[in-house]
Order: C-alpha cells, then sequence, then structure tokens
C-alpha cells in the first residue's frame, strides 16, 4: 500500500510539471490534457489495488494512517538521504489531510500495555517424574497472602475448568442461534443409467447407457415450530449464566480454601516458633538446676525433671515441624505451584480486620449475592425452556424451502436443463407415543427439584453465617483474654526462676510455668488464627471483600 501511495504521489506531481511546461497551450487543451494523465493515473491505481488486493492484510490498514506514512517517510528520507526521497516527502507535505481521513478508514487504537490476566491458562504437563531427583525439595519461598491468592485464581485447575465451560456454553448459544437462520445444502449427484442387462427387451444399439450430473441448492427456513428454537436460545443463554454463577463459586470456595490452607501454615510456623522457645526454656531451666547440684543447693531430682521436660519439649517440636511439612504441601498442592519448593507464610499473625454488619445485615447480604442460590433459579428457568422444548415435539412445524436444479446427460447431446421450486412444508408428529408428554413432565419434576434445593442452600447458607458470626465474637473475646494470660505467664516464669536461684523455690514451680507459658503463647495464636477464620468465613459467605 505505500508503494501505491507513492505511485500516486509521483503521477501527480508529473501531472503538475507537465501543466507547468505547457501553460502556453492555453486553459483548454491543459484541462484536458490533465485530465487525461489524471484518469490513466487513476486506472493504474485501480489495476494495482485489484492485482494486489490478495496480498494485503487487515491488519495492514494502520499504514494509510497520514502521520504513520509521514514518519516513515521522514525516516527513509533521513536514513538514505536521496533527494529523489526528499522530493517525495515535499509532494506527501502538499497533501491535504482532510482528504486522505475520508478516503482512508481511520487507524485502530493502539493496545493497551499488557497486564497479568487471572485468565491466563496454565499449560498441562502431561508427563511425570522418573527419578528422585526430579522431586526433591531444592528451594525455600516465603508468600504473603495476597500473593497466594493470586496465584491461586492464576493457577488452580477448578478455576481453569470453569472458566473453560463458560466458553464451550457460549459456543452453544452460537449452536442454537444458527438453528434460526436460513439454511442452505448443496448436492450433487453424478450417475449411470442402463437398459436391464439380463431380463427385459435387449437394448437398442447406440441408447443403452446413459450419465448424468446434477446439481441442486435448496434453501430452507423454519417459519413456525411452536417456540422450540427460541427455547433452545434461552435454554443456552441460561445455561452460560449457570456456568459465570458457578465460576464464581469455585472461586469463592477457592478463596476460602486458600485461606483455610494459610492459616494451618500460619498456625504451623508459630507452632513451631513457640516449641522452639518452650526447648530454650527448658534448657535453661536444667542449665539452672546442674549449677544448683554443683553448688550443693540442688537435688539429681530437680535435674531429672528438668531433662524430662526438655525431651518433651523437644517432642513437641518435632511433632509441629511434622505438621508443618504437611501444611506446605497442601498449600503448594491447592495452588497448582512447584511441588519442589517449600513455602512458608510470610505475614505475621494478626488480626486482619473487623466486621462492621450486624447478624440480620450479613443474612440480607449473603442471601442476595450468593451464587449458589441464583443457579438454582436458573437451573429452574433452564428447566421452563426445556419443558416448552419438549413441549413442541408434537406441535405443528412449518417450514419455507426454495431450491433450484442443474443438470445434464453427459453420454448425450441434450443441453443444460434447470428447473426451481418454492413453497412451505407442513410436518406434524401428533402421535409419538406419549414420548413428548413424558419429557415435559420431567422438567416440571426437575423444576420443583431446583425449587427445593434453592430452600436447602438457604437453609445451609444461615446455619453458616450464623456459625461464623458467633465464632467471630468469641475468638474476639479469646483473644483479649489471651493477651493478658500470655502476660501473666511470661511475669509468673520469671518470678518462678528467680525464687529457684535463691533458693526459696522449687524446679517444680519453674516446669510448671513454663508448661503455662507455652500453652499461652499458644492459646494466644489460635485464638488470632480462629478470629481470621471465622472473618474470612463470613466475607466468603457473604462474597464480599476486604
Amino acid at each position: 500500500m505505500l508503494t501505491l501511495i507513492k505511485l500516486v504521489h509521483t503521477l501527480n506531481r508529473r501531472i503538475d510539471l507537465v501543466s507547468n511546461h505547457r501553460h502556453f497551450f492555453g486553459a483548454l487543451l491543459r484541462r484536458n490534457h490533465q485530465a487525461k494523465l489524471r484518469f490513466q493515473a487513476i486506472c493504474a491505481v485501480i489495476a494495482l489495488s485489484f492485482a494486489g488486493l490478495g496480498r494485503i492484510e487487515v491488519a495492514q490498514s494502520k499504514s494509510l494512517d497520514f502521520a504513520g506514512i509521514r514518519h516513515s517517510l521522514e525516516l527513509t528520507a533521513n536514513r538514505q538521504a536521496q533527494p529523489e526521497a526528499v522530493k517525495f516527502q515535499a509532494a506527501t507535505d502538499r497533501l491535504k489531510v482532510d482528504s486522505v481521513a475520508q478516503a482512508t478508514p481511520p487507524a485502530p487504537p493502539a493496545p493497551p500495555a499488557p497486564t497479568p490476566n487471572r485468565t491466563e491458562t496454565l499449560k498441562n504437563r502431561l508427563d511425570f517424574p522418573k527419578t528422585g531427583a526430579e522431586v526433591q525439595i531444592t528451594g525455600s519461598k516465603a508468600l504473603t497472602l495476597q500473593e497466594t491468592l493470586d496465584i491461586a485464581f492464576r493457577n488452580n485447575r477448578e478455576v481453569q475448568a470453569a472458566r473453560l465451560t463458560i466458553t464451550r456454553s457460549q459456543s452453544a448459544v452460537s449452536t442454537a442461534q444458527a438453528a434460526q437462520a436460513v439454511q442452505v445444502n448443496l448436492t450433487s449427484v453424478l450417475n449411470t443409467q442402463g437398459s436391464p442387462l439380463l431380463i427385459g427387451q435387449a437394448p437398442t444399439v447406440g441408447n443403452s447407457t446413459s450419465t448424468n450430473v446434477q446439481g441442486t441448492v435448496e434453501a430452507t427456513y423454519s417459519l413456525l415450530n411452536a417456540g422450540r428454537d427460541a427455547g433452545l436460545i434461552r435454554a443456552a443463554q441460561e445455561q452460560v449464566n449457570f456456568d459465570r454463577l458457578d465460576l464464581l463459586r469455585v472461586e469463592q470456595k477457592l478463596r476460602g480454601d486458600v485461606l483455610t490452607a494459610y492459616y494451618d501454615l500460619q498456625q504451623a510456623g508459630s507452632a513451631v516458633i513457640i516449641n522452639n522457645a518452650a526447648v530454650a526454656d527448658a534448657t535453661r531451666s536444667l542449665s539452672d538446676a546442674q549449677l544448683q547440684e554443683k553448688a550443693g543447693v540442688g537435688t539429681k531430682f530437680d535435674i531429672l525433671r528438668a531433662q524430662v521436660q526438655l525431651a518433651t519439649a523437644n517432642q513437641d517440636l518435632t511433632s509441629s515441624q511434622g505438621q508443618q511439612q504437611t501444611s506446605q504441601k497442601k498449600i503448594a498442592q491447592l495452588l497448582s505451584v512447584n511441588e519442589n519448593t517449600e513455602y512458608k507464610a510470610a505475614d505475621a499473625v494478626k488480626e486482619l480486620g473487623t466486621w462492621n454488619y450486624s447478624l440480620e445485615d450479613s443474612l440480607v447480604v449473603a442471601f442476595k449475592n450468593r451464587p449458589e442460590l441464583k443457579q438454582q433459579l436458573v437451573r429452574r428457568s433452564v428447566s421452563e425452556q426445556q419443558q416448552l422444548i419438549a413441549s413442541a415435539a408434537d406441535s405443528a412445524q412449518v417450514s419455507l424451502f426454495a431450491n433450484y436444479t442443474l443438470g445434464k446427460t453427459i453420454s448425450g447431446t441434450n443441453p443444460l436443463q434447470d428447473n426451481y421450486s418454492a413453497g412451505a412444508r407442513l410436518s406434524w408428529n401428533f402421535f409419538d407415543g406419549g414420548a413428548a408428554g413424558s419429557r415435559s413432565n420431567q422438567e416440571k419434576v426437575n423444576q420443583e427439584i431446583a425449587e427445593n434445593q434453592f430452600t436447602t442452600t438457604r437453609n445451609q447458607i444461615r446455619f453458616e453465617i450464623e456459625q461464623a458470626f458467633n465464632s467471630l465474637g468469641t475468638n474476639r473475646k479469646n483473644i483479649i483474654t489471651s493477651t493478658q494470660a500470655l502476660k501473666q505467664a511470661e511475669e509468673s516464669l520469671k518470678l518462678a526462676r528467680l525464687r529457684f536461684q535463691a533458693g526459696v523455690g522449687t524446679q517444680t514451680d519453674v516446669i510448671q510455668a513454663q508448661t503455662e507459658l507455652a500453652r499461652a503463647r499458644g492459646n494466644r495464636i489460635t485464638a488470632i488464627i480462629s478470629y481470621n477464620r471465622s472473618l474470612s468465613i463470613l466475607r466468603t459467605a457473604t462474597v464480599l471483600r476486604e
């Protein structure tokens, strides 16, 4: 196209030069000559356009943009520094911008910069590891809660399957809409006919066989089908709505599962930290008991008690480390990420906000937003359309048709023969043994099932909201209580050690204080994480974000 525009500019320039050199021939001759040359230029442009039509791509329409042409020509002139290019640029500058804008369509806007897309499809590896090195843990990575959610929505297989289901349902809508369009069918027949070979009169010489070729084009249009096509389209559209709601349901479920897995990871990591502190405290108590025994103010019994306490703390630490590994593998499997990497929680354990709705408002919001309830209503609507489709099976069907046939006998000298026909066709399957009525009754039952499931789902949602709301208040109180108990346990252990070192306390007091401190630390972590769990359940159940 750029070469084509250059040719137009060159021809126009030559026309101007010729008109300047022949100004003395008069106004009439100049106008005739210019018209003749311009007509030749237009003919050449049309010929080149048709010749290159098959090679021009749609994306090349951007080259017709005047600013783009101008910029590309300026770059060419500066790079090559040719006099002809400079002259061509001068001719281009004389063009009128408004004429080019009217003759060519506007260039499409530049596409936006690529942004992260949650609908990005993750490739599935259709293989399996062959050696132990391929499944060995090779790395460790800490994830925040937001990073975990982003990875889950990008990689989770159930979410991707739900998105693909929507695409499939949208194709079903196009299929249903195509049934209402005019259907055009082309058939061609090539056959050979002959006279009897064994039975009947012997064939006449020269007229024993004939070869015929025939082609028929037929167009049909369904004019009346008792609402079957419209029902198919509405049912397909309702199925798309159902699948979109199902995607929302899957995403909400995934969000809840990810939050639960992340809180499990936090709790397991906190348990490791608490048990490490318990091991450190037990080690210190053992050291104090050994020093007391050497100084003659302690006994072997105190040392044995401290050793038992240290062994118990080490056992608890080992158990918490095993639970942490399980939580790490669980969240890796949920996120569909590299299974050879250990994932840890990067966020500190803290309260993640407050819930500003009352119980009644929470229930109202949940009933309004939950996709499961809307799905049952859509399912009932689909059954209604299916009932209409089933009822149309034993109703009158009216369609229009038109066909054109062209045929010729190849073996003879007969000319081409053609004919056409057009009309309306009525079909009515007025008795099918009750099949249509049975299918209609099935869809009525499906509607009742959807209504029953709606009530069941609503009751489940109500119980879920009420349970999470009550648990939220309970855990909020537990956070306050456990925080105070933790401060008291820390002070109690400090005093028990001072009393034991001063010889007025016993090792039993120290061990008991250590046990109470470890329990207080765990209770506070459990209260905070339980509070966050209840808060996330409420947000997920009401389809609300932070």
